[in-house]
């Protein structure tokens, strides 16, 4: 019972009615409960790969993976993808250590810590960032040369050169850095991907619609195409040459890119692949990470998501041979 304003009567409160006190109080409890629920819902977010800002760091979040590294100071698989550089760890999630959340492309590991890659600032973005470094694992990244001037979508570090593939360029660009800042335009040629012999600096390996490519000296001029028709390339320091089809088929060469064997397949559309010598073989495949122990025969997942089964619908190019 409360008590009127005017003399000592007391005053009934209305049945079924909340004073204005009351009502405050009922206000304030549905105001926490909201507020209490969002900061729920936010930590779920969190427990499950998201950090509070919303950066992607689950497996399920990679998207399109452009590059697999493996860095030498810590022996971990490195990534970089449309929203930046991902390290993994055994039987953990994917975890965004990159600075910034761009575009990766042209990804490569130069030794311990120290990385290249090229790029678009922001996943969405047309601009380029031309060449920029990281010599912290890819935690941050500085512009060395080219920025808005070069798409680098491949990068190799190899012979104390850097080699690259300017993809931006109407008609597409071969150079060679030794500085990481004046650059050789070698040649203009259409390539998808592109290795440098480990042993050496003049003999590179591109791949074409048509076939594969060879130069002897250092990119200026190429081969006609021939061989299999692949999307990617890599050649392992032990001389073990890896390609793999946009439908995931692996081939091997021992000698160069002269001959090919096939392997085994990577059960998707083929993203990146790494060869770290002629067993070990990284490669990823619908936003899928896997690796090879036995050159590219069989393939066991890195990360949980991503390609399971093999694509019945694609259906890689034929083989061109030189002279047609």
């Amino acid at each position: 019972m409360r008590h009127s304003a005017v003399g000592d009567r007391p005053e009934p409160a209305v049945a079924g009615r909340p004073s204005g006190r009351r009502r405050w109080l009922v206000v304030t409890a549905v105001v926490l409960f909201a507020v209490g629920s969002l900061l729920l819902l936010e930590a779920t977010n969190a427990g499950e790969g998201r950090d509070p800002a919303g950066q992607p760091e689950s497996a399920a979040d990679l998207g399109h993976i452009h590059g697999i590294g493996v860095n030498p100071a810590d022996g971990r698989v490195y990534v970089s993808t449309h929203r930046g550089v991902f390290q993994l760890s055994e039987g953990q999630l994917p975890v965004l250590v990159s600075d910034r959340v761009q575009d990766f492309m042209g990804f490569t590991v130069v030794g311990p810590d120290h990385f290249l890659a090229g790029g678009h600032p922001g996943d969405e973005s047309s601009a380029s960032v031309g060449l920029i470094e990281s010599t912290d694992a890819g935690a941050t990244w500085t512009s060395r040369s080219l920025d808005g001037r070069a798409d680098f979508h491949s990068l190799q570090a190899r012979h104390g050169f850097v080699y690259g593939y300017d993809y931006g360029h109407p008609t597409g660009e071969f150079m060679v850095t030794a500085d990481l800042e004046v650059w050789d335009t070698r040649s203009h040629v259409g390539l998808g991907d592109f290795a440098v012999s480990p042993a050496d600096p003049d003999v590179v390996v591109g791949v074409t619609a048509r076939g594969v490519v060879r130069s002897q000296d250092g990119g200026r001029s190429f081969t006609a195409p021939a061989g299999p028709v692949l999307l990617l390339v890599s050649w392992a320091l032990d001389g073990a040459l890896v390609g793999v089809t946009p439908c995931g088929v692996v081939h091997a060469s021992g000698d160069g890119g002269l001959t090919w064997d096939t392997r085994g397949t990577l059960n998707g559309f083929a993203e990146a692949v790494e060869a770290i010598s002629g067993r070990e073989i990284y490669a990823a495949a619908d936003g899928a990470v896997l690796v090879s122990e036995d050159g590219g025969r069989t393939f066991a997942a890195v990360t949980t998501e991503g390609a399971s089964a093999p694509r019945e619908s694609c259906v890689d190019s034929q083989p061109v041979h030189a002279g047609h």
